[in-house]
């Protein structure tokens, strides 16, 4: 149940995600209903937003290395490397941000779920 938790709370981050705080809230409760209890619920949601910032950081490389190429030529995949690290740059707080709300909400759908 945990790992359909995990697929199912990231799917719903990934559509939610764009509603702001509330989106990884109920992404994350989701995920925590589905898991149940308060630890594997807090995981799930956790867990379905990290895997969404890691993807979000997967698409900002690949699109940093495309304008790279475009704009530099073949030689530019380094720069564009650096230009996706830098459009990726703010991951970190958006790993914190998609992870916390969803830990928060996978809290409470444990919660819900454990009753």
């Amino acid at each position: 149940m945990m790992v359909l938790a995990v697929i199912v709370g990231a799917v719903c981050m990934a559509v939610l995600g764009r509603v702001p705080v509330f989106g990884p809230l109920i992404a994350g409760f989701v995920a925590g209903v589905i898991a149940g209890g308060l630890g594997r619920g807090a995981l799930a949601g956790f867990l379905s937003g990290t895997i969404l910032s890691i993807v979000v950081w997967i698409v900002l490389m690949g699109a940093g290395l495309a304008i790279g190429a475009f704009i530099l030529g073949g030689a530019g995949a380094a720069g564009g490397g650096l230009i996706g690290a830098v459009i990726g740059g703010g991951i970190f707080l958006a790993t914190l941000y998609f992870g916390i709300l969803g830990l928060i909400g996978g809290l409470v759908g444990g919660l819900v779920r454990g009753i």
